[in-house]
């Protein structure tokens, strides 16, 4: 009998395991449910489609040979009987089951965010997580003025960014010390602030949104400190939170994320990965994670690798969108550890801002922003963990007289 696997999520975990499935041979059938109206897409590249670089369409994701089954709402799990059931109230039978329902944004406890009836955001209030979001943003961009992202990770600064591009002057209010603060240092983060400023995006940091003004509709958002932003746009980018309901209400283990082990395996025959899944303690939150998730369950499923396990994933991060680039990779915060050292360069004239953070001749950490020429040998260091040949300044300037990884 021909395996069927269903995956219920439509994002890009799920794409990865479908076409990773498909591409590796895999025996069975794999239906995908999304409860989006569009098969899966690429959610990194949502600011992009604000400014209009991509359409829709263009960045879709392959499902290899998988069904998708847009707009099919999973409501409740049977692990037993090995089923769910559709908002619709159909119920489809199941042999393996994979968990990628990803996550939902956090709605931060800032007064007026809601419609004064309770029901919904507030007229000019948005989340930026889905193709909708994205058009009724882009939708109500056109002739604002000023918009307020309120957080400064990488969807913040991606999204005002995208604003900015549209002529429209964007704030951003983080409450932690410097942008991005999960994945840069404060001198990453300076730099990163001088470049947003001049592509028209002030930045508020050390801040925290206190009230969003307005009633119906949009008109200030009110910091702690009593100062008001005038905006006709508030756009909400406070990170994440596991989509776990459906794990949890069919008795599954969940804590921040649905528990899964180094076989991504919650229970017999049930699986999660992505945004969705916590992995010895820690809830990734990233497309890199994910997909690695997803490639690892699909070795298995499909036979390739039955045994594969996935160790984990050790941080790193990239962003290249519109003027602004920057990739980390590990230990970025030197000083955690007094036994790190530390090589940077930084050219403010040309805004770039480059950094290795070394335990010995080990390379355990490192930031480049503003220019990623040496990224790929960057990423090959990283990778492969060993003791660097020479000096390491090669990492950072390019050089080849120094290049490779001593075993």
């Amino acid at each position: 009998m021909t395996p069927r696997i269903a995956v219920v999520g439509g994002g890009m975990a799920a794409a990865r395991f479908a076409e990773r499935y498909g591409a590796l041979g895999g025996p069975g059938t794999v239906t995908v449910y999304g409860a989006e109206p569009r098969a899966p897409y690429n959610r990194v590249l949502l600011a992009e489609v604000l400014t209009g670089r991509y359409d829709a369409e263009s960045i879709a994701l392959p499902l290899g040979g998988a069904t998708a089954r847009p707009g099919c709402e999973v409501v409740a799990l049977d692990p037993a009987a090995r089923t769910l059931r559709l908002a619709d109230g159909t119920v489809e039978e199941w042999d393996e089951l994979v968990l990628a329902t990803g996550a939902n944004p956090v709605l931060p406890p800032v007064r007026g965010l809601r419609r004064t009836d309770g029901y919904g955001l507030a007229e000019g209030v948005h989340t930026l997580r889905t193709l909708e979001d994205c058009a009724r943003l882009a939708e109500d961009a056109v002739g604002a003025r000023r918009a307020v992202v309120i957080g400064g990770g990488v969807l913040g600064v991606s999204a005002a960014r995208a604003l900015a591009a549209l002529g429209v002057r964007t704030e951003i209010i983080h409450q932690a010390p410097y942008l991005i603060e999960r994945q840069l240092d404060a001198e990453a983060a300076e730099v990163l602030r001088e470049r947003l400023r001049t592509l028209g995006v002030d930045c508020y940091t050390g801040n925290r949104a206190r009230a969003v003004h307005g009633g119906e509709k949009v008109g200030a958002v009110e910091l702690a400190n009593g100062y008001r932003l005038d905006c006709d746009l508030v756009v909400l980018a406070c990170g994440t939170r596991p989509r776990t309901a459906l794990a949890h209400a069919a008795g599954l283990p969940v804590a921040t994320g649905v528990l899964v082990d180094d076989g991504l395996s919650v229970a017999p025959h049930v699986y999660a990965v992505g945004d969705c899944a916590e992995h010895r303690g820690t809830v990734h939150g990233l497309a890199g994670p994910a997909w690695e998730q997803a490639d690892v369950l699909a070795r298995r499923l499909s036979g390739a690798e039955p045994d594969a396990r996935y160790p984990g994933t050790r941080p790193r991060a990239r962003l290249s969108t519109g003027g602004l680039e920057y990739a980390a990779f590990g230990t970025v915060d030197e000083t955690l550890d007094p036994g790190l050292d530390v090589l940077r360069l930084t050219d403010a004239t040309r805004g770039s801002y480059k950094k290795l953070v070394l335990r010995g001749d080990r390379l355990v950490g490192a930031i480049l922003l503003g220019d990623l020429a040496t990224v790929d040998a960057l990423a090959g260091a990283f990778a492969d963990d060993g003791a660097l040949a020479g000096h390491p300044l090669h990492l950072l300037t390019g050089g080849t007289a120094m290049t490779g990884v001593a075993r």
